[in-house]
């Protein structure tokens, strides 16, 4: 057999999400490839390792059993590496997070330096709905997760990194009368929400449902990137992160609509399930956070003080 390390990441990862397409994406290969690698590496097999009912594949029984060898051959591979690196002194191992789609503006801020700092670390960071986050955690398949609302059916320690402030935001040449009362001015203005399961979509009905806002609907949609594209197109209005809208506002592009009850602050903060015992990376990191987060923040959210 001439299976390459490539394939059986590929085929592991089309076991896990169960998905050609779900597999490509998280890749970040065109679907194509993935099929086409799929193909040469199942027809090394006499017996099958998936099947297709419909549209959608199935792993066999023996596909599962090859799917555990591929696993305990790519972590041999990582074991080499790790082993070669610690060797040398140096510390090693895999950092895995799960972060939460607007953390994306947060999290490799607090990543950058010990990464630098610590080149034989590998990173996995899964960005995704606050849903998801909290489903890897309950599996124990990340060391760490950002949220910016706490889970409440997991018992977790954590730490706080950083405010995050919740506007109204809307193109910027969209206008709303003084004056107005915050009932009439979401009345008026089509809403964009998030997808369910979305921490910000829970922030923004629970700020609806306090103030007892009657609001007109428009659209939702599965991103914070999306809503931004969405309200700079001119389709809507957000209530949205000011942490992914800084470029925006600085280009005058969009506009902060003063609402009464607004911003909205809740805090992004590290967590991790209560009793995990951490790897010698995940230790690490967490001593690194405790001792340089307050640089950190100064260094790159100073402009955030601005609004």
């Amino acid at each position: 057999m001439h299976y390459t390390l490539n394939q059986l990441q590929i085929f592991l990862k089309i076991v896990q999400t169960q998905s050609i397409t779900r597999a490509a994406e998280e890749l970040h290969l065109t679907q194509p490839a993935v099929s086409i690698q799929l193909k040469k590496f199942q027809d090394q097999f006499d017996i099958p390792l998936t099947e297709v009912v419909g549209r959608r594949i199935y792993i066999t029984d023996f596909g599962n059993e090859i799917a555990d060898a591929a696993q305990n051959i790519i972590d041999q591979v990582h074991a080499i590496n790790y082993k070669t690196l610690a060797y040398k002194g140096q510390l090693t191992g895999r950092l895995k997070l799960s972060v939460v789609s607007t953390g994306k503006y947060v999290m490799p801020y607090f990543l950058a330096d010990f990464i630098k700092n610590h080149s034989g670390i590998e990173l996995l960071m899964d960005v995704t709905n606050k849903q998801r986050v909290v489903e890897s955690l309950e599996k124990n398949e990340v060391d760490f997760a950002l949220v910016s609302i706490l889970p409440t059916s997991l018992n977790v320690e954590k730490l706080d990194l950083l405010q995050n402030k919740l506007y109204l935001v809307g193109h910027s040449k969209v206008t709303i009368e003084k004056g107005c009362s915050t009932n009439d001015t979401f009345r008026n203005l089509p809403l964009i929400f998030r997808e369910k399961g979305s921490g910000t979509r829970q922030t923004m009905e629970g700020y609806i449902t306090v103030n007892n806002i009657s609001i007109l609907k428009k659209m939702e949609l599965t991103s914070n990137e999306a809503v931004k594209q969405a309200v700079l197109a001119g389709l809507g209005c957000s209530i949205m992160p000011l942490i992914g809208i800084r470029n925006e506002l600085h280009n005058e592009d969009l506009q902060i609509f003063p609402v009464k009850g607004l911003p909205i602050t809740t805090t992004w903060t590290l967590i991790w399930v209560k009793g995990k015992k951490l790897s010698p990376v995940a230790s690490s990191f967490l001593e690194f956070l405790k001792r340089e987060k307050s640089r950190i923040v100064q260094e790159k959210f100073n402009w955030y003080e601005l609004y």
